[in-house]
């Protein structure tokens, strides 16, 4: 790889989740410091992960985390909302890439020239410390909804429509930091509580 070759790995974390944004990350790996360990950020543990997040913001060539908000969701939805974080991300990289590596089969818009993988949080290290960074970024603000609403779980259910999640949901209604275009959420507005 020549040394102007920049090419960075871009993964997203909080599609699925009910209520907060979503999070996107690209990291340019530095091919002289390489992190060990990197996997796909659902198969380390919390603990290991936020390690691996510090030598990752230590050691890379370049990287940024973006996002885009509950209201970018409802009005976009869910895959536009998420490339649009991703998009982010990329513009953020403050070295000229050659390449962006996405995990998955959809790429953001972008002036670069872009590779979609299927699964790249396993097999490209790059998107598997992306993956690292957004989900790292992600639980931290899954954390700061559980200390706006301590009443609605997040610390255990992170945001997932868990039963707890959606019997707190009916109990509680929805917060504003709640994705009203997702079913579970739109059913019980549309219903409006008992």
């Amino acid at each position: 790889m020549s040394e102007l070759m920049f090419i960075a790995g871009v993964d997203e974390a909080g599609r699925g989740p009910l209520a907060g944004e979503v999070f996107a990350a690209a990291v340019v790996l530095d091919p002289e410091r390489p992190i060990e360990g990197l996997k796909d950020s659902k198969k380390l543990s919390p603990k290991r992960r936020e390690q691996l997040a510090e030598q990752i913001r230590n050691q890379s060539l370049a990287w940024s985390i973006a996002s885009a908000s509950v209201e970018e969701i409802d009005s976009l939805n869910i895959l536009q909302a998420t490339m649009l974080a991703m998009q982010r991300a990329v513009l953020q990289i403050n070295v000229p890439l050659t390449l962006v590596q996405v995990d998955g089969n959809r790429a953001p818009d972008l002036d670069i020239a872009c590779e979609t993988i299927i699964k790249g949080d396993s097999s490209v290290q790059a998107i598997a410390a992306a993956s690292i960074l957004a989900k790292t970024s992600r639980d931290a603000s899954v954390m700061r909804l559980h200390e706006a609403f301590p009443d609605y779980g997040f610390d255990q259910h992170k945001g997932y429509g868990t039963a707890l999640h959606l019997q707190r949901l009916r109990e509680l209604g929805p917060t504003l930091a709640h994705r009203t275009s997702f079913a579970p959420v739109r059913v019980l507005l549309e219903r409006g509580r008992p």
